[in-house]
């Protein structure tokens, strides 16, 4: 069983078009073509059973029709062909009732959301990212934060590991909260691992490995996760940006024991979705 924590999809009406611009403007060449179909049969060349969908909403406007297909995408339960899509959904730092939006998402039974703040255009230590944290936090639900650079936007960096650190300690001061609810993308730092490493490794939150197993060093993965603690490091591929074949496979061939990797590929993710292991 592998659970792929960090996964993107579109509606089939849209996706050919999202993908073609987006890998123009990162100049990547994607996996997939961006469908939930084509997520599918990755999946099962991969030997992923459970991938998490994490939606990205960049305008307040769009909260009503991406959280539906979000909705209408997830199942918990594996398929006849044993795979299972559990999205999160996505609210925007300028929502206009965000505790409102939050209630609806955990209303539809959706497990957590995703915040992307460079594609929403706001520091993630800005005060109203900082109140969706601790109010989706206090509502019971997970929140997967993109951290570091992007490869569309090298310039321009919204999550860096200092700003992260800073929004911690504002949502969460002298450890009231759970922290655990928190999943720190790319370990942290896209393009940032040392101030990751120096900032945040050791917290009680989450880190995936999305997009970062085949740029960062092996050495300075094993490290880090070790430091950070096996029991809360997820694997992530980001797909269609990164391969999951490939990306299952590389993460097996890098150091990591086995013992570690039965924790990375599943038993952390399965603890932390709830799903029970099989």
């Amino acid at each position: 069983m592998i659970i792929d924590f960090h996964t993107h999809i579109f509606p089939n009406t849209v996706a050919h078009r999202a993908v073609c611009n987006l890998e123009q403007v990162g100049r990547v060449v994607a996996y997939t073509d961006g469908t939930l179909e084509d997520l599918r049969h990755s999946m099962k060349e991969a030997g992923v059973t459970h991938s998490v969908v994490l939606p990205i909403v960049t305008k307040p406007g769009q909260f009503r029709h991406i959280n539906e297909f979000a909705g209408s995408i997830t199942h918990e339960e594996p398929d006849e062909d044993g795979l299972s899509i559990i999205s999160f959904g996505g609210i925007h730092p300028d929502s206009p009732d965000y505790k409102g939006e939050l209630q609806v998402i955990r209303d539809m039974g959706l497990k957590g959301i995703k915040l992307h703040p460079t594609y929403q255009n706001t520091y993630i230590d800005d005060i109203r990212y900082e109140r969706i944290i601790g109010y989706a936090v206090e509502l019971g639900l997970l929140v997967s934060i993109h951290c570091g650079r992007d490869l569309g936007f090298p310039r321009q960096v919204n999550a860096t590991p200092a700003r992260l650190h800073h929004m911690i300690r504002d949502v969460f001061p002298n450890d009231r909260g759970d922290t655990s609810k928190l999943i720190l993308a790319h370990l942290g730092g896209h393009d940032m691992e040392n101030e990751s490493e120096h900032l945040l490794v050791g917290g009680d939150y989450y880190m995936d490995l999305a997009y970062i197993l085949r740029l960062a060093l092996p050495e300075q993965i094993l490290r880090m996760s070790r430091n950070h603690g096996i029991d809360k490091i997820l694997f992530a591929t980001d797909s269609p940006w990164s391969g999951q074949k490939e990306d299952v496979e590389y993460i097996q061939r890098i150091g990591f024991t086995e013992e570690e990797l039965e924790k990375i590929l599943y038993k952390n993710g399965a603890r932390l979705l709830g799903l029970k292991e099989r």
